[in-house]
């Protein structure tokens, strides 16, 4: 078995058992970044392959950016994002109930979702090519979840786990990119009817869209691309909020339709 197998491993078996797992990096200071996505392409394909959250095999749906704000970046000592992907089996319906028995240490964050119509693959995309490639946006809700103990890693780490997924919430009522200016949309997310966050479409990345645009072009040069119909989660428009069960959340962006989510 080779350590980037063994270290997947242990990740999978904090998400079957429940238990979270200490850092990576603790045993193995040396990891790299590139070692990290290596490690969680293999549960990525492990899910796809063999058994998925629920039992049945996953399908890739899109990908989600990670670490999109500066105080994130200070706190890891990193410059730029990361990235996970989004697998179908880690949808929730609006207004639906997400399973937390399938979550470890579950927080919530409000986010803007790109739906794409045309692919993207980089290097070299633009911003004006993710607006044209842009089918419609939608408000969501991540449920971000580490099988890390304690929230506390190093980027690797983060990256290894998938960036930290757990599910996500669509909203149902979509909305034309070309509508808005989501630079400058205000988020705020209700926990059990009061307010626990809020922030700005500016707060990710100073533009949304500049999340997007790194992604394809960071998967291109990985050697992969974002394809047609598949959903960005484009990152955290404000700060986190744990959530328990019989916890209900709502986040409304702009003037777009509020999307929520039960536990």
């Amino acid at each position: 078995m080779t350590l980037h197998q063994t270290l997947a491993g242990r990740l999978w078996n904090a998400q079957v058992h429940g238990v979270p797992c200490e850092p990576l990096t603790s045993a193995q200071p040396e990891l790299t970044v590139a070692d990290a996505y290596e490690v969680q392409q293999i549960n990525v394909d492990r899910r796809m392959n063999e058994r998925g959250l629920f039992g049945a095999r996953a399908r890739l749906v899109g990908h989600k950016v990670g670490i999109t704000s500066v105080a994130v970046q200070n706190w890891l000592n990193v410059s730029e994002p990361d990235f996970g992907v989004l697998l179908d089996d880690m949808a929730v319906p609006d207004g639906g109930t997400a399973d937390i028995t399938k979550l470890l240490q579950p927080r919530v964050e409000g986010e803007i979702a790109f739906v794409l119509k045309k692919c993207l693959v980089g290097p070299g995309i633009t911003a004006a090519q993710v607006v044209a490639s842009t089918e419609c946006i939608l408000p969501a809700i991540e449920i971000i979840d580490s099988r890390i103990l304690d929230w506390k890693f190093r980027i690797q780490d983060t990256i290894a786990d998938n960036a930290s997924s757990g599910m996500f919430v669509l909203g149902c009522q979509p909305m034309l990119l070309s509508e808005v200016n989501v630079r400058m949309l205000g988020m705020t997310l209700r926990k059990n009817g009061a307010i626990v966050s809020t922030g700005a479409g500016a707060a990710c990345l100073g533009n949304p869209i500049n999340a997007v645009v790194w992604l394809a072009n960071k998967l291109g040069e990985l050697g992969a691309q974002l394809n047609t119909g598949q959903v960005v989660l484009s990152g955290a428009l404000g700060p986190v909020s744990p959530v328990v069960a019989g916890d209900i959340v709502a986040v409304e962006i702009g003037r777009m339709a509020q999307v929520s989510v039960g536990f």
